[in-house]
């Protein structure tokens, strides 16, 4: 495991002619679904690179899909079917006017790509987030709007520390 910051680098990896992952604009290229590198699926992916996300479950969830792939319990796409996914994905961000550098950002896609990976998973309930979460982080983002420079200091959603709370005691008890 590596942890390389904000700035995607992979300096253990080769790099120029033969290199199999570059980065262009902290656009890790190419992976599938912010993952998998397609000529070495399943032997190397990236678990953490999306962001403006809840991090942690996202993560746990893209780290069950690479142990799925790697022990075999879960068969992915085939190279080229992997690349063409790659390749359809940057036309979209281009016609949306997303920059190179947001191409990990998925403040506006996260529980989809989470529920797309808890299907890939097999889609039991330990593989979802939670709706506690996303509508923590809905109101989170909504109150960042609405006051940015205090949005952190004032929280007037208890109800939805009750629901993790309760979470919780569930995964204790």
């Amino acid at each position: 495991m590596h942890c390389t910051g904000y700035t995607y680098s992979f300096p253990f990896l080769p790099a120029g002619d033969g290199a199999v992952v570059s980065v262009d604009d902290n656009r890790v290229h190419p992976l599938y679904k912010h993952v998998f590198v397609p000529q070495l699926a399943p032997r190397l992916a990236f678990v953490g690179l999306p962001f403006k996300v809840i991090p942690f479950p996202m993560f746990q969830i893209q780290a069950s899909w690479v142990a799925g792939a790697l022990s075999g319990r879960i068969q992915l796409p085939s190279e080229e079917e992997t690349m063409e996914d790659v390749s359809a994905l940057y036309p979209e961000l281009e016609t949306v006017g997303w920059p190179v550098r947001y191409t990990h950002c998925m403040k506006h896609s996260q529980f989809e790509y989470d529920e797309w990976l808890a299907e890939q998973c097999g889609g039991g309930h330990a593989d979802r987030v939670e709706e506690w979460r996303k509508d923590m982080f809905d109101a989170a983002k909504r109150k960042k709007v609405q006051c940015p420079e205090t949005y952190r200091d004032e929280w007037d959603d208890h109800h939805l520390l009750e629901r993790a709370y309760q979470d919780f005691n569930n995964y204790s008890s």
